[in-house]
């Protein structure tokens, strides 16, 4: 399978939406938290994990 920008996006937003429906379903802490504490936080490292992943791609590419 290729990822390309779409496919990557998708998951992504996939990825990050099962795990705070995961953590909303189980009631671990309260909803409001969820959303605006736990919700960005995961958007924001699984973005630098991103782009960690898309640059050591294009050196493993180049050499």
């Amino acid at each position: 399978m290729e990822f390309d920008e779409k496919i990557t996006a998708g998951l992504f937003v996939v990825l990050i939406a099962a795990g705070v429906g995961a953590l909303v379903g189980m009631q671990v802490m309260p909803t409001d938290i969820v959303l605006m504490m736990v919700a960005p936080s995961m958007a924001i490292f699984g973005a630098v994990m991103v782009a960690i992943g898309v640059k050591h791609g294009e050196y493993r590419a180049a050499g």
